[in-house]
């Protein structure tokens, strides 16, 4: 099988000649620390997790341009600079990410500057696409891996622009403009993708949205289904008409309470399973049985233990693996604490699971 070939049997529950082998990867940090302990310099972290290839092109369906990256000012200590969302943060300038940021301002106050903030979302950019598109196109068709499309957020990146703070006074004080922001976002979105989906074959579609926190979303379901449904729908229904019925979505946190809602859109390859946030894979399935296709679920403080706990974690969920609906990763991007050679013998046991 090729790697296409072993995405679709993975999600559709068919047959297989192995695990297909994706996550999400580690951070520059992991990196730096891996190359001191044991990964050749002149070498790729990659090459030693046995991954299939997996690609999603190039499209920007979100701010288009984005807002220019600067320092606006530093010290010994701190640097505070404006990110490509337009948020104002500070940093300590010795600890590197994932170490968070503090979160300073926000570049959409709501209602009285989306206008012009909404220039931004204007459909018909050019640098929406990548360069050489039509050729692209061509290449593409003749390939031998899964190949996606980015479709974009819409609580996510209002969440960004405004913050958490934002975004959750605003569905009380101004619910019409959060209605109006989330369907002036789903148009950009949908008029991006009518020369997106145009003469190319997607083997699925990703959205991004990372809106819960340890215990549960960062908005209620009820508030979900009245403000962001509606445009979801009206963005799955339009990659379903063109064939694509693996639409995954990538959220951190607790997101137990919105899976229902997922599903019920077509949306039904959630990642990456975050299993401190209570996210166990083995508990997911027995509740959501097959309609559920999961990626990560393996637990980031384990593979920063040793070699039994991570052995103890990849083999209970073997049968899950054999089961299929299910890529194993780390359940978010891979941190700094965890060793090289505990990565090495993780991937091993990844790739050890027969079928």
């Amino acid at each position: 099988m090729n790697s296409r070939e072993r995405y679709f049997a993975t999600t559709h529950y068919l047959p297989r000649d192995r695990l297909f082998h994706w996550e999400m990867g580690p951070y520059d940090e992991t990196v730096k620390r891996w190359k001191r302990e044991g990964l050749p310099e002149d070498s790729d972290w990659y090459l030693y997790g046995g991954y299939d290839r997996i690609e999603w092109v190039g499209v920007n369906c979100g701010l288009c341009p984005g807002f220019e990256v600067e320092v606006l000012y530093e010290d010994d200590t701190y640097e505070v600079y404006r990110d490509g969302d337009g948020v104002i943060k500070r940093r300590l300038k010795d600890v590197p990410p994932p170490a968070m940021p503090q979160y300073l301002e926000y570049p959409l106050r709501g209602r009285e500057n989306w206008h012009e903030f909404r220039r931004r979302l204007n459909p018909h950019s050019p640098a929406r696409f990548p360069r050489h598109w039509e050729s692209l196109k061509k290449q593409y068709a003749n390939r031998d891996f899964p190949l996606g499309i980015f479709v974009g957020s819409l609580y996510g990146w209002l969440r960004n622009w405004m913050g958490v703070e934002g975004i959750s006074l605003a569905l009380y004080d101004d619910s019409s403009f959060v209605q109006m922001a989330a369907e002036e976002m789903a148009d950009c979105i949908l008029q991006v993708l009518d020369k997106a989906l145009e003469g190319m074959d997607y083997d699925f579609a990703v959205m991004w949205e990372d809106m819960a926190y340890k215990t549960g979303p960062l908005i209620s379901p009820e508030h979900y289904r009245r403000f962001f449904v509606p445009q979801y729908r009206r963005i799955t229904e339009r990659l379903h008409q063109a064939g694509i019925d693996t639409i995954m979505l990538d959220s951190d946190g607790n997101v137990w309470d919105l899976i229902p809602i997922w599903l019920e859109l077509g949306i039904c390859f959630i990642y990456p399973m975050e299993v401190a946030a209570g996210m166990d894979v083995l508990v997911l399935r027995k509740r959501f049985g097959k309609s559920l296709i999961m990626g990560g679920g393996m637990d980031k403080r384990i593979l920063a233990r040793d070699r039994a706990s991570i052995r103890q974690m990849v083999e209970e969920k073997i049968a899950l693996m054999q089961e299929g609906g299910y890529v194993p990763g780390c359940d978010h991007a891979i941190p700094p604490d965890v060793p090289w050679a505990n990565y090495v013998y993780y991937r091993e046991c990844l790739l050890k699971v027969s079928l």
